[in-house]
């Protein structure tokens, strides 16, 4: 039974034929599943490339970031974490030992507020988050402080691991907003991290250029959403599932905001300092960066539907890894391979429907098809030499090889046409240039063929000399005659 699959929860099937669609059909065998939705997750072998072969798969992510932003030695190394973070103003994160050592005291007791973040302290935050996504209509939410009594006594309880009914009555929407926003305060780094912080500034710097190529101030937003979802796939994985749990629930709540009068900028004002701005710095030490980091939050808020998916060309990368003989590095590989794949399709699919059609229409589109590959590969071999065009073509040819577009197999008989043997139709197949001819002389020489190159190659005065010896052939001026019963060319005659 062929089911149609659905990602991102129950999507219908005629969304499932986008591009960044790698499956749209399963097939189950499975009785008992007939009549279920399918869910396949379209980050699958993302998913898999990262906790399999991590360094792989932080090669290609960082490959890609690096392609969208500028990252100078230093800025790339903090970025994978080879250098600690130089912040403004002499300020440094908290000193390696003492901060191990109180988490270390804190994890003794179960505390989850103050701690390394971790999925068992997110557990017990969700709580939080679940009630807050009920109450979104509260005005003020995340502005006005809730009671101080209150929150302890919560913070209390989420610290033992004990499960808060918190729809008893016994908290007020704005103790456990709060709450909240005091758990992300007291972690030892911001929950984007120390290393992403500056790749973050400039995600904010990414503007779209004019006719001309000058730069604007407007900004990329399709470019600053690519670099998003790249810097937020290597993440360590408890900041980014609290991330992505923390920007749903102020998307929902800035949606409510003729409620609450809190918009996406307005709540971009009460997170920024906790998500992105580094411990230990005040808003003097960032000074002109404030502006970046307030506008960069508030766009992680209004687009945060589509940050934690992984781009298309990382998709297909990861898929390649386990599923093909290749994996390409950039986007810019697939860009080749995904030309190639739909100029295939769309000539294969042509010739499929037209195949019943006359001889010369066949050969009409088997001629678009060799002019098609040969612009392609034309357009690769006109790159400046190096070794990334190399590898173009070395793809480009293993790529032919495998699957040549608009070829198939064919069973129906068609009639081949009588070659000429003149002179004047070896001058017409000469100056027409029709290679596939002459190469398929070349693998199968005949010995007409022979015979005739030699004829080619010789002198007027050597030509009677050649075929004197032979009964067979008679030489006249513009054509060779050919005795009955040999015009098959069957038996040589040399």
């Amino acid at each position: 039974m062929a089911t149609e699959a659905q990602s991102e929860g129950e999507v219908p099937a005629r969304e499932s034929g986008r591009s960044d669609a790698i499956c749209s059909f399963v097939i189950c065998n499975d009785s008992s599943l007939r009549g279920q939705p399918i869910i396949f997750n379209p980050d699958f072998f993302v998913e898999k490339l990262r906790h399999e072969k991590p360094e792989v798969f932080t090669e290609l992510v960082v490959s890609n970031i690096t392609r969208l932003i500028d990252l100078p030695g230093t800025e790339l190394a903090q970025l994978m974490g080879e250098v600690d973070l130089k912040l403004p103003g002499g300020a440094g994160p908290a000193s390696g030992f003492f901060r191990s050592l109180m988490s270390l005291k804190r994890k003794e007791k179960g505390v989850i507020f103050g701690s390394p973040l971790t999925e068992e302290g997110i557990a017990q935050i969700y709580q939080l988050i679940e009630y807050l996504h009920k109450n979104l209509r509260v005005e003020g939410l995340f502005r006005v402080p809730g009671n101080s009594v209150r929150q302890q006594i919560l913070r209390d309880a989420l610290n033992n691991g004990t499960d808060v009914d918190l729809e008893s009555g016994e908290f007020h929407s704005n103790d456990v907003a709060t709450l909240l926003k005091m758990f992300l305060g007291e972690l030892p780094e911001p929950l984007l991290t120390h290393k992403h912080f500056n790749a973050h500034l400039k995600i904010a710097d990414l503007m779209q250029f004019d006719d001309k190529g000058n730069k604007t101030n407007i900004p990329d937003k399709d470019r600053q959403i690519e670099a998003l979802q790249l810097l937020f796939l290597i993440l360590p994985p408890p900041n980014r599932n609290l991330l992505k749990l923390l920007l749903d629930l102020l998307y929902q709540t800035a949606k409510k905001q003729d409620k609450n009068k809190m918009s996406a900028y307005n709540l971009a004002l009460m997170f920024a300092p906790h998500v992105l701005w580094p411990k230990n710095v005040t808003a003097n030490d960032l000074q002109e960066n404030i502006t970046k980091l307030n506008s960069g939050m508030t766009f992680m808020i209004k687009h945060s539907q589509k940050l934690f998916k992984a781009p298309a060309y990382i998709r297909e990368c990861a898929r390649l890894h386990y599923l093909g003989s290749r994996t390409q590095a950039s986007k810019d590989d697939l860009d080749l391979i995904a030309s190639c794949h739909t100029k295939s399709f769309q000539l294969a699919k042509s010739q499929k429907r037209n195949r019943i059609d006359s001889c010369p229409h066949q050969e009409e589109t088997q001629q678009h098809t060799e002019e098609a590959l040969r612009e392609l590969f034309q357009h690769v071999h006109n790159m400046p030499e190096s070794a990334k065009k190399k590898q173009l073509i070395r793809q480009f040819n293993k790529q032919s090889l495998t699957q040549t577009p608009g070829r198939e197999p064919s069973t129906s008989q068609v009639p081949k046409r009588a070659r000429s043997r003149s002179f004047s139709g070896l001058i017409k197949r000469k100056v027409l240039g029709n290679q596939m001819m002459s190469e398929k002389k070349k693998r199968n020489p005949t010995p007409e063929s022979v015979a005739i190159g030699e004829l080619k190659g010789a002198s007027k005065e050597n030509r009677n000399s050649l075929f004197s010896g032979s009964p067979a052939v008679t030489m006249t001026p513009t054509r060779l005659k050919w005795p009955e019963g040999k015009k098959e060319g069957k038996k040589g005659f040399l």
